[in-house]
């Protein structure tokens, strides 16, 4: 009968304290396949949204309701209050957005994000060189502001601005088929934000996999160190086991 395998007590204690490190990375795992899940039925809600017939800006609609749809406004811009999302870049190249009120025909206005102009430091443009004509027939998807750091808020710009201003932005879409007015030289719109998993299935599979080699890599360091701790007697001398570490 083969001789049961005798583990060092410091040696127990270090598989103990790595399976836990292997469990933890594996809740890890976990949380991440749950952010996945969640992030893709938030995506299938924006699509299900996008899809929906645009929406007639006017003063009353409401953020929420806004929110991922395709709107259709009509106005005139006001280029006085214009404001420049500062540190844009577009495919590499660094430039701000002109963010632009649109005066309604109620009285109110909401803010459009026309698209991306250059800029050498990212700060300073021309403005009224990329100027469009007053009236405005706008087609976009409404977001809600702040979108990203350093962005436009409508809720911070009210108060220096002499209307009403709906609290959310539209981003201005290219348009692929209707006709459409000339945009200035430099002036590029933002094609539709893409919907993706992100990051989350990539970082799940990195978790496991951490588990997988704590698990199996401190199982078989343990059984390798009982294994020569058993064989020292035969050597005519026991040696001191190290503990993991």
């Amino acid at each position: 009968m083969r001789p049961k395998m005798r583990i060092d007590r410091r040696d127990l204690a270090g598989l103990v304290v790595a399976l836990l490190v292997a469990a933890a990375c594996v809740r890890l795992g976990v949380w991440q396949l749950d952010r996945l899940h969640e992030r893709r039925e938030r995506n299938a809600a924006l699509l299900a949204a996008r899809a929906r017939p645009p929406l007639e800006v006017d003063g009353s609609l409401r953020a929420d309701s806004a929110r991922a749809r395709r709107l259709h406004a009509r106005g005139v811009y006001d280029y006085v209050h214009e404001r420049l999302w500062h540190a844009r870049s577009y495919q590499g190249v660094p430039g701000v957005d002109l963010v632009t009120p649109l005066l309604l025909a109620d009285g109110a206005a909401v803010l459009v994000d026309r698209g991306w102009a250059p800029s050498p430091d990212a700060y300073h443009v021309d403005q009224p060189a990329y100027r469009e004509e007053d009236s405005a027939v706008v087609l976009g998807l409404g977001l809600l502001a702040p979108r990203a750091r350093g962005d436009v808020d409508p809720v911070t710009l009210r108060d220096s601005v002499p209307y009403p201003l709906l609290p959310f932005v539209i981003q201005q879409v290219p348009l692929s088929s209707a006709p459409h007015r000339a945009l200035p030289p430099g002036l590029i719109r933002w094609p539709i934000p893409e919907l993706s998993d992100g990051p989350h299935l990539s970082y799940a599979i990195q978790w496991f996999s951490f588990a997988v080699i704590i698990g199996v890599g401190s199982l078989a360091l343990v059984r390798k160190r009982a294994a020569e701790a058993d064989l020292e007697p035969r050597r005519g001398g026991r040696g001191t086991i190290n503990a993991l570490s």
